[in-house]
């Protein structure tokens, strides 16, 4: 009787993954969909002029030098963040513990400060041109990263990450016993990891891409210091000067191509299935035997860790200066730990800390709930339409956090049912809501991607067992995936603690985030 049922019409799984789409369709709509129409509408203003303009002008060059550097960011963080995954997952040897918790260090440098802490160690005038120009006699403008490459290093020392946890989370989760058979069958080790473990490991690997490809296009403060023309900055330039229509525009052709290139890793993840029979069988990592590899792998682990510590060090560095005495030293050559007492023993020091722990919180609960059923619902959903579910919720991405802010601002500048009657802007809740908004992306990625792997048939042996289909999801679907929803968690909640581009938008007067105070101390010279 079940089994004929099933067949004459949706199973319950089914009518659960069509019910939960409804709310999620409707707040997709009112906070990402319906405000991106606004800013498309906008840039049709006068006929379309600025598209015109944007053809004929240098914005369709900063348009091929965002594109370029976004994909050379997404091949350099693909190779670093795939390899430690890959070393940090796979291989016991020393340093290893260590090396785990500071490969996660960059995700504790918002944007805004990973752009000051690399541009005073690897610029003209950082530390380290200054050094081997001081002690080796180079030239510091050749050795030091500047202009596009400058960039590109930012990207992929910050960036690698969305590679590393996704992958590290699909690695851990994998079947030992599918690599077992492949070398019972004959395969080598080489063999055994482009036929078996790359393509199970396609999901994450198209998470990392999509991420690093779209926070590549739309990055601001890594261009912003080392003017390069990006069209980000062509944007900020545009709605500076007045010229909204002309950044409307500018921000609808920059959605489009990272629309274009979220559709082209779709197309690539579902031309095959990617998701294997497990047995549960546990991975085994392996130990590192002989004098010489231990030695090597712990040199190897030691470099990885000055590499990654560099940037936080710089800031820490700038923490304890003494503000206007460094000028054209290697080191500051004063310390004091005054700028720490200010901070505490100043309330309105601490509060944008506060604000930022607050708000980015309440940003990340929303990012994990709405994330998560996204990514069930694209995951399950069967029939026409699962695309366009996916586009709307990465849409954000695509954008500019300066065209989120404005965006939020045009849509909550009055009451309407969606924001319970009130004027949200110049209140502390525009903040969570823009946080929301700006990196569901990452939730949704991590949670499908640790989703993607896993049988559906599980979920239905679970329910033949006599569990409905909310206990089958609770107990078995939502376990298997917690890697997937607590790295993307972690992601959501650090990049909202620093962030920067849609804050300085919509921010209260009297409640600033940490990310707009640092801007403040930074341009009045108070780097300590």
């Amino acid at each position: 009787m079940r089994l004929a049922r099933r067949r004459s019409g949706l199973t319950s799984s089914d009518r659960f993954v069509y019910l939960i789409s409804i709310p999620l369709i409707l707040i997709l709509l009112v906070y990402i969909v319906i405000p991106m129409l606004a800013t498309a509408f906008t840039s049709m203003e006068n006929g379309g002029s600025a598209y015109e303009s944007f053809l004929s002008g240098s914005a369709s060059k900063a348009l091929g030098l965002s594109v370029g550097i976004a994909f050379a960011s997404v091949i350099s963080t693909a190779l670093i963040g795939t390899g430690l995954a890959v070393m940090l997952t796979r291989f016991e040897f020393p340093g290893r513990k260590v090396l785990r918790i500071f490969a996660l260090l960059p995700l504790a440098l918002p944007p805004l400060i990973g752009a000051v802490s690399f541009y005073f160690l690897y610029a003209e005038s950082g530390i380290l041109p200054r050094f081997l120009s001081e002690y080796f006699g180079a030239d510091a403008q050749a050795v030091s990263a500047n202009g596009v490459w400058g960039v590109i290093l930012v990207h992929s020392l910050t960036m690698y990450p969305y590679f590393y946890l996704s992958v590290a989370s699909a690695l851990s989760g994998s079947d030992a016993s599918m690599e077992e058979a492949a070398l019972n069958l004959g395969a080598n080790r080489l063999t055994m990891w482009r036929t078996v473990i790359l393509p199970m490991l396609t999901p994450a690997l198209v998470s990392g891409a999509l991420l690093t490809f779209m926070v590549s296009m739309a990055s601001f403060t890594a261009p912003q210091f080392y003017n390069v023309p990006t069209l980000t900055m062509q944007i900020v330039a545009s709605r500076t000067s007045g010229a909204y229509s002309t950044a409307a525009a500018q921000s609808v052709v920059l959605s489009v191509v990272s629309i274009l290139f979220l559709l082209a890793m779709r197309w690539y993840q579902n031309r095959r299935v990617y998701r294997g029979s497990s047995k549960g069988t546990p991975q085994a990592v392996t130990v590192l035997h002989g004098t010489f590899a231990k030695v090597s792998a712990a040199i190897g682990a030691f470099v990885v860790i000055v590499i990654l510590m560099a940037p936080a060090a710089t800031i820490v560095l700038l923490a304890f200066t003494v503000d206007g005495t460094w000028t054209t030293q290697i080191l500051p050559p004063e310390y004091t730990l005054q700028n720490f007492v200010n901070i505490f023993s100043d309330p309105a020091s601490l509060r944008p800390i506060m604000v930022s722990t607050q708000t980015a919180f309440l940003g990340m609960i929303g990012c994990v709930i709405i994330g998560v059923l996204a990514a069930f619902v694209v995951t399950r959903w069967k029939g026409p339409g699962k695309g366009l579910l996916d586009v709307m919720v990465m849409i954000p991405w695509a954008l500019p956090g300066t065209v989120i802010g404005v965006n939020l601002v045009t849509a909550f500048a009055a009451p309407t049912p969606f924001n319970f009657g009130q004027v949200l802007i110049g209140s502390l809740w525009i903040l969570p809501i823009a946080y929301f908004v700006r990196f569901l992306p990452l939730v949704f990625r991590s949670a499908n991607a640790s989703l993607a792997q896993i049988d559906p048939s599980m979920e239905e042996a679970a329910r033949n067992l006599g569990a409905g289909t909310w206990r089958a999801i609770r107990t078995i679907t939502v376990p298997l995936m917690s890697r997937g929803i607590l790295a993307g968690a972690l992601m959501a909640f650090i990049q909202g603690f620093g962030e920067y581009v849609a804050s300085v938008v919509i921010y209260p007067a009297r409640y600033a985030p940490v990310s707009v105070e640092i801007y403040n101390r930074i341009y009045s010279n108070e780097f300590g």
